[in-house]
Formats: structure tokens, C-alpha cells, sequence
């Protein structure tokens, strides 16, 4: 069979790329929903939410495996035209979210104060960021399947279905915060209470799909699997939790020191970072692709097509990250203002904005080959590199309060975390990505 063409890869990539561009791009429209609305009720409850937007990004740092692990998994035995193989993981996947999402959920509840007060809310912030924590909790069950459900279709390379879910999910969000926030008056708790009904929703529909309506077609048989099966989830889950410990461990501390500078602040620092995420897994359609792709090509014994669909994707992420960066810059009078009526929150918005603009090139890289190592199974590599980045990162954001740097202190620690995690993975793919 000839190797793919470079006309090949750029199909492959648009077939992949743009519906989870969608799914991806769609994915934090929740907490962004959540964010615009609840903004209008003031700065405490804003600032409560941002703590809780760390919080939640931490708890399930342990679970990216039901999701980074599954993909790979899925899509190397369909490389090798194994259809059983993949159905057995899909059933393994959705067995670690049954076991694991109520006991997330249990530990979230119980040590809800704890955990509000170890981010560094003080005063006024406790009550309100301790109901939303409590209320949001219930939902722990359904993100874990929710998170299994994208790793499994993409493995199928099949990024349409997370798509058409994730939108569902998020148009009863959108439905219900207005709604609960201020038709019922439950103010953050009910911003909770419809992100909790919205993410039942996608577990319910993900569940449907896979064990009822396509399992057929999947190849998935109905069998419990035995603890041993499930070796593979905890031998690469170990280092994939590092990898995204390290990394959301960082953004948790970046908000942590937010809070220490100030209410406004802790604010502004919620804004800056939905909307530095939301550009981030707009390029991170093209990680996904990439980790579908290169496990594909390695389940089919081509290396040499996994190393060229690589490097196109790279060229891919590198245009639309310039792209990305002009196109925020012009819209940067107007953005910030969207978020909070606050002219203080808005005019620190404005200070770190754009940090936000000028990192996206190098954002656009480093989630490209974030996604290729992903899909080579290089989990022990991305564990280290990860470490590296967030420890160089972490000494920059400790020293924003002795110093006096301030929220722009706190974003220079962002992008040193970038930096780095730029070079080591450059570095890799350069001089030692593997080849087989």
C-alpha cells in the first residue's frame, strides 16, 4: 500500500480536525457560560467561581487517562484491523469512569471547606465558592464518562459524535443558567446546579451511543471486565496523572497567587484564563487529530506516514496560531468588557491581555506536538517534560508576591511554562521521537 501524500494528511487532518475543533472549542463554553452570567452578580461571586474553575481542573487531573490514554488505545488496535480489541477498551474505559466518578465525587463533598480554603479563599469568597463546590460534586460521575466518551470516538477517528454531545450538553447549560440564576434567584448555586444537569445530559447520551445504539457497529461486547484487563488504564495512568498534575497544577497555583494579590485580581485572572483556554483547545482540534492519526499509523506498522502526518500538522499549528494572535489583537477593546460590567476587573483584563495575544504561536506548537507524543504512547517522556515545565513556571509564580509583580507577574509565570514545555518537546521530536 503506498504511503499517504501530503493531499492525504491535510484530508485527514480537515475530516479530524474540524469537528473536534468544535467539540474542543465547544468544551469550555460551559465555564464560560457560567462565567459571563455570574459576572453580572458581582465580583464575589465571580472570584468564587474562578476558584472553583482551579478546583475542578485539579480534581480530575488524575482521570485524563479515561480520555489521552483511550484514544491511542482505540486507535492503534483499529490500525491493525483489530475490532475486538477496541470494543474490550471501550469497555475498560467506561468501567475506570463507573468506579472512579463516585468516589470523586464522595471526596469532593466531604472535604469541600478544606479544599475551598487550601486555594485561598478568605471572607466573603468561602460560603459561595463551598455551595457551588458542593452542588457541582454531583456531577463528577457523568464528566468521567463524558471524558471516556471523546477519548473513545476519537479513537474511532470519529470526532463528529463529540461534537453533536458536547453541544447538546452545552445548549441546556446555556438554557438553564439564565433560568436558575436569575429567574429563580439562586444566584452561583444555580450556575452549579445546571452545569450538574448538563453533564448527566452528555453522560446519558455518550452511554446510549456506545452501549446501545452503535455497539454493533463498534464491535463492543456487553461483558464486565475482569481487574486485570484493566492493567493498561493504571500502568498509563500513572504517568499521564503526572503529565496533567503538573500542568493543571501550575494553572491552580497561577489562580492561587491570583487570589493572594486581590478579589479583582482573582477576577480578571478567570477572564484572562478562559479565554487563553479557549484559544488553546481551538488549536488543540489539531492534537486531537494527531494523536488519532500517528496511534493509527503505528497500529499499521508506519512510522514513516506517522512522522510525515506530524510534521504537517505542525505547519498546520503554526499558521493558525499567527492567525489566531492577529485576530485577538484587534478585538482586544472589546473582549474584556464582555465578561464583567467591573471597570476595575475589566481594566486589569486589559493589563495581561496580551500576554494572552503573543503566546498563541508557540501555544499552537506546543499542542501540536503535545497530541503527536500522545498518539506515539510516549507517556513517560510527556510525565517528565511536564514536571520540568511547571517546576520552572513555579518558581516564577512564588516570587509574584514578595516581589510586587502583581497579576502580570502571575502571567509571566504562564509563559515560561510554555517556554519550556516548547524546548523539551522540540527537543524530542528533533533529535528522539521514536519511530516504531
Amino acid at each position: 500500500m503506498p504511503s499517504p501524500t501530503r493531499r492525504d494528511h491535510d484530508r485527514d487532518i480537515l475530516r479530524l480536525g474540524l469537528p473536534a475543533l468544535g467539540a474542543l472549542a465547544a468544551d469550555p463554553l460551559v465555564s464560560i457560560v457560567d462565567t459571563v452570567f455570574v459576572g453580572r452578580l458581582g465580583v464575589v461571586p465571580l472570584a468564587a467561581l474562578g476558584v472553583n474553575v482551579a478546583v475542578f481542573s485539579l480534581a480530575f487531573v488524575l482521570f485524563n487517562v479515561l480520555e489521552y490514554g483511550t484514544t491511542p488505545m482505540v486507535a492503534r488496535a483499529g490500525g491493525r484491523g483489530d475490532r475486538q480489541a477496541a470494543g474490550r477498551t471501550v469497555i475498560q474505559a467506561l468501567a475506570v469512569a463507573a468506579i472512579t466518578g463516585p468516589l470523586a465525587m464522595l471526596i469532593l463533598l466531604t472535604f469541600a471547606r478544606p479544599i475551598v480554603g487550601m486555594m485561598g479563599a478568605t471572607g466573603e469568597l468561602v460560603d459561595p465558592a463551598v455551595a457551588y463546590l458542593r452542588i457541582r460534586a454531583l456531577a463528577a460521575p457523568a464528566v468521567l464518562v463524558v471524558t471516556a466518551g471523546h477519548g473513545i470516538f476519537r479513537g474511532y477517528l470519529d470526532t463528529r459524535t463529540p461534537l453533536i454531545v458536547t453541544l447538546g450538553l452545552n445548549v441546556v447549560n446555556l438554557v438553564l443558567d439564565p433560568l436558575l440564576i436569575f429567574g429563580f434567584g439562586l444566584g452561583i448555586a444555580g450556575a452549579a446546579i445546571a452545569t450538574v444537569v448538563a453533564q448527566w445530559t452528555g453522560a446519558l447520551w455518550f452511554l446510549d451511543l456506545l452501549l446501545r445504539r452503535r455497539r454493533q457497529v463498534l464491535g463492543i461486547e456487553l461483558a464486565l471486565p475482569r481487574l486485570v484487563e484493566l492493567m493498561p488504564f493504571l500502568r498509563i495512568g500513572g504517568a499521564l496523572a503526572l503529565r496533567t498534575f503538573a500542568l493543571i497544577g501550575t494553572m491552580t497555583v497561577a489562580t492561587a497567587v491570583a487570589t493572594r494579590v486581590g478579589t479583582v485580581a482573582v477576577a480578571a485572572h478567570l477572564v484572562a484564563t478562559e479565554i487563553w483556554l479557549f484559544l488553546a483547545l481551538v488549536v488543540d482540534a489539531l492534537a486531537v487529530a494527531g494523536q488519532a492519526l500517528v496511534a493509527r499509523y503505528r497500529g499499521a506498522g508506519d512510522a514513516a506516514a506517522a512522522r510525515a502526518a506530524a510534521d504537517r500538522l505542525l505547519t498546520w499549528g503554526l499558521r493558525i496560531g499567527v492567525t489566531l494572535a492577529v485576530l485577538f489583537f484587534l478585538l482586544a477593546p472589546l473582549l474584556p468588557g464582555l465578561f464583567t460590567p467591573d471597570i476595575e476587573v475589566v481594566a486589569a483584563i486589559s493589563l495581561v491581555y496580551p500576554f494572552i495575544v503573543f503566546m498563541q504561536p508557540l501555544n499552537a506548537v506546543v499542542f501540536v506536538w503535545d497530541g503527536v507524543f500522545l498518539g506515539a504512547e510516549d507517556f513517560r517522556f510527556l510525565a517528565i517534560q511536564m514536571i520540568l515545565s511547571g517546576t520552572a513556571a513555579g518558581v516564577v509564580l512564588l516570587m509574584v508576591l514578595p516581589m510586587g509583580w502583581g497579576l502580570p507577574g502571575v502571567w509571566w509565570g504562564m509563559v515560561t511554562l510554555m517556554l519550556v514545555r516548547g524546548v523539551t518537546l522540540g527537543w524530542r521530536y528533533w533529535r528522539a521521537w521514536p519511530t516504531n
